[in-house]
C-alpha cells in the first residue's frame, strides 16, 4: 500500500516539487501541491522545458491551464502494480529529454569495492579475502585525498611501484571524474515501476543516490534520487563491459519528483543530505544503510563542470546521478557471497528533503518493454497542441 507521508518530504509541501504522470492522452508535466496533484503541461510540456525556464520555480507554481488529475493519495495506489497497460494513470520518472549522465567512484567505500570487483574478476567468492587485503594496503590512505591534488598524485605513484594501481583509483583521485551515459534519454522509470536486472547475473546490488537536475547553462536547478541499479559481475569482469553492466531494460530508477531550488531547499541542502537504503526481499532478507554526501570526494558543482563545460553542451539539460558509498556487503546467502539482489526485491530509497523512491526488482525481459521515445513524446504533445 502506497505511503504518502514516505512519498513526501519530511517537510511536505513546503518545497516545489515537480514530477510526471503517464495520463491516457500522453505524459503530463505536474506540480504536487496539498490539494492533489497538477497537470501543468500547458507551461511546460516538458520536465526538461520546465527546467530550462529563466525562472523554474514560478513555472511550477503557475495555475494558469493548470489542471487537477487526482489526489496524490490515488495517484500513488495507481502507480505502485507495474501496470504495462499505456492507458493507466500513474507516476513516471519526473525527467523525460534531459541526458542521463552519472558520475563513478566519488566516495572512497564505493571506490575500494570497485577495486575488489577488478580484482575478484568478478567472482563474489574471492571479494572478502581482497576486501581485507586492500583495506589493509590503501583503505586508510584515501579518505583525507583531494582528488587531482598533489598527495593524490604521489600516493598513485607509491600504488604503480608497489602493483596496487588501478583504474578505479584514477577516476577515483585523479583529476579527471568518471562521468558516463547511464542509458538513452526517456528511458528511467520512476516510482512503482519496475527495475531490471539481467537474468545471468550472479552479482548486483542497488545504488541509491542523489541525483543534480541541471539545465542547458549548466545551472544546477533542482534534485531527486536515483537508483543505479549495478551488475557487479559484469562490470568486475571488465570495465569496457560497463553498459552491459549499467544499461539495461529500466536499469535506471529516478523520483519520486524533482525539488526545484526554492526558499526552502537549496544546493546545500543536498551536500549535506543522507540517503537511506531499505532492501526487503521476498525471502524475509532485510539490508538498511545509510549513505551521506558530505562524505562525498568531489564536490556535487565539481561534478555538474565536469559534465557541461565549453567541451560539451547539452541543448535539453542533463540530469546527474552522483554516485554512491554504498556496495553492500552483508551475505545473504552462503558465508562469504556478499550481497546480490533477488526477483521480488523491494527496494526503497529515502532522503528527508526528497521523500521516497520505492522499485521491485524484476528480471529485465520480465519487464514492460521500453517502446515510447522521443518521437513518440513529440507526437503526443503535437496531438494534444502543447507544442
Amino acid at each position: 500500500m502506497a505511503d504518502t507521508r514516505k512519498f513526501l518530504p519530511d517537510d511536505g509541501y513546503a518545497g516545489t516539487l515537480i514530477g510526471r504522470v503517464r495520463l491516457p492522452a500522453g505524459p503530463a508535466v505536474v506540480a504536487f501541491r496539498p490539494d492533489g496533484v497538477y497537470d501543468i503541461s500547458r507551461a511546460a510540456p516538458t520536465s526538461a522545458d520546465l527546467c530550462n525556464a529563466n525562472d523554474p520555480v514560478a513555472l511550477a507554481r503557475t495555475t494558469a491551464g493548470a489542471s487537477r488529475i487526482a489526489s496524490l493519495d490515488d495517484l500513488l495506489a495507481a502507480s505502485l502494480p507495474d501496470d504495462p497497460d499505456p492507458k493507466q494513470v500513474r507516476l513516471l520518472s519526473p525527467v523525460d529529454l534531459q541526458v542521463v549522465k552519472a558520475a563513478g567512484v566519488t566516495f572512497v567505500r564505493s571506490l575500494l569495492e570497485r577495486v575488489i570487483e577488478e580484482r575478484a574478476k568478478g567472482d563474489p567468492r574471492r571479494a572478502e579475502a581482497i576486501r581485507g587485503e586492500i583495506q589493509a594496503k590503501i583503505g586508510g590512505d584515501l579518505a583525507a585525498l583531494k582528488p587531482g591534488s598533489q598527495q593524490a598524485a604521489d600516493l598513485k605513484r607509491a600504488l604503480i611501484e608497489a602493483g596496487w594501481w588501478s583504474q578505479y583509483l584514477e577516476v577515483g583521485i585523479g583529476p579527471d571524474a568518471e562521468i558516463f551515459t547511464k542509458c538513452p534519454v526517456m528511458a528511467t522509470v520512476g516510482y512503482g515501476q519496475g527495475i531490471g536486472i539481467l537474468p545471468t547475473s550472479t552479482w548486483n546490488n542497488p545504488e541509491p543516490e542523489a541525483v543534480l537536475v541541471v539545465n542547458q547553462r549548466g545551472v544546477i536547478v533542482g534534485a531527486t534520487l536515483g537508483n543505479d541499479v549495478n551488475l557487479r559481475d559484469m562490470e568486475g569482469r571488465s570495465a569496457l563491459l560497463l553498459g552491459k553492466a549499467k544499461d539495461n531494460n529500466a536499469s535506471g530508477a529516478v523520483g519520486p519528483f524533482i525539488r526545484l531550488f526554492d526558499e526552502t531547499y537549496s544546493l546545500n541542502d543536498v551536500r549535506r543530505c543522507d540517503i537511506a537504503l531499505h532492501v526487503e526481499g521476498p525471502d524475509g532478507f532485510v539490508l538498511d544503510d545509510v549513505s551521506s554526501l558530505s562524505k562525498i570526494g568531489r564536490d556535487l558543482a565539481d561534478l555538474a563542470a565536469h559534465t557541461l563545460n565549453a567541451d560539451h553542451q547539452y541543448p535539453d539539460g542533463f540530469v546527474l546521478f552522483t554516485g554512491t558509498m554504498f556496495a553492500p556487503t552483508k551475505d545473504r546467502g552462503a558465508p562469504g557471497m556478499g550481497f546480490t539482489h533477488a526477483v521480488g526485491d523491494v527496494v526503497e530509497i529515502a532522503s528527508p528533503k526528497l521523500g521516497t523512491l520505492r522499485n521491485t526488482v524484476r528480471h529485465t525481459r520480465d519487464l514492460p518493454p521500453w517502446n515510447f521515445g522521443i518521437g513518440d513524446l513529440m507526437r503526443s504533445l503535437a496531438q494534444r497542441g502543447l507544442l
